[in-house]
């Protein structure tokens, strides 16, 4: 017997609760959610915004703040704020000349907190 015929025959010993698929897929945000979803998240992908984002959960920082704290250049600072910016992760206000940059609101506080507390308990 070849490994195909061996997953086949598996397959059909295989029980579907049909009761807990149907519950399932009833819940099933649309494929268009998921895939916002599945974008929020590339987002977390890039460890200079992690940073950004890390320092904005610590205080309101402006561009100038951040470049210096995290060793970047303004322009990258900016660059990568203009991503958060457009992914509604954080917020802005001006103050005179300044502008102040924060997380946009306590969903964010919570995803980076929560991932923190993940990565802590590996």
């Amino acid at each position: 017997m070849n490994m195909a015929e061996k997953d086949t025959e598996h397959c059909e010993y295989m029980y579907v609760h049909e009761d807990v698929v149907k519950k399932v897929m009833d819940e099933m945000p649309q494929d268009e959610v998921l895939y916002d979803l599945a974008e929020l998240f590339k987002v977390f992908g890039d460890s200079t915004r992690i940073k950004i984002l890390y320092a904005l959960f610590e205080a309101e920082l402006c561009v100038c703040d951040m470049a210096q704290l995290l060793g970047l250049t303004q322009t990258a600072v900016s660059h990568q704020l203009r991503v958060l910016k457009a992914n509604k992760l954080v917020k802005f206000r001006r103050e005179g000349k300044n502008i102040f940059y924060s997380l946009s609101d306590d969903h964010v506080r919570s995803i980076l907190g929560q991932g923190m507390e993940h990565i802590r308990e590996l």
